[in-house]
């Protein structure tokens, strides 16, 4: 069934392009696993150090003709030294997918705690030194990847049986 803004709600109009779809929902839930067992391991790994916060920002990103709605990233700058090395990271949690939020005062809450020319811990797995984190935990940006690429991959593969 379609309507007239020319999306197709039946799926992919092909078993090509439904295959298609299922790689790349594989592809996300992949992802999204790497990063979270990455992260897992981070935590795990991670010293302390002591870390100067220098920035902090709520960016907001109008979103796309698509995905109109607007999120809002909490930016955080921070420097630390780790083995007579310094460093500048931009990390609250040790995930690659970064965490964003549907209103401005739930970014502002990820970063309440920090102000500018403080004091604070970061972490550092000492694998990574270049990579700290603010948040010795996990986020749940990755299980939030992994849940909805199984959506897709589920939709994709109800829609490829239906055009075998």
């Amino acid at each position: 069934m379609g309507d007239d803004s020319g999306v197709n709600i039946n799926g992919p109009d092909s078993l090509k392009g439904a295959l298609l779809y299922i790689l790349i929902g594989i592809a996300i839930i992949s992802y999204g696993g790497y990063d979270y067992v990455q992260q897992t391991e981070a935590v795990r790994e991670s010293v302390e150090v002591d870390a100067t916060i220098i920035e902090l920002d709520i960016e907001a990103d109008s979103g796309t003709s698509s995905n109109p709605g607007a999120n809002f990233d909490p930016v955080v700058e921070f420097e630390y030294t780790y083995d007579g090395s310094e460093y500048t990271g931009t990390k609250i949690y040790p995930a690659d997918i970064e965490q964003n939020y549907e209103t401005q005062s739930g970014a502002e809450s990820a970063i309440e705690e920090y102000q500018e020319g403080s004091q604070t811990t970061a972490y550092v797995s000492p694998d990574q030194p270049g990579d700290a984190f603010l948040e010795n935990q996990t986020s749940n940006a990755p299980i939030i990847a992994i849940v909805l690429g199984g959506l897709f991959t589920l939709f994709a593969t109800v829609s490829a049986v239906r055009k075998v």
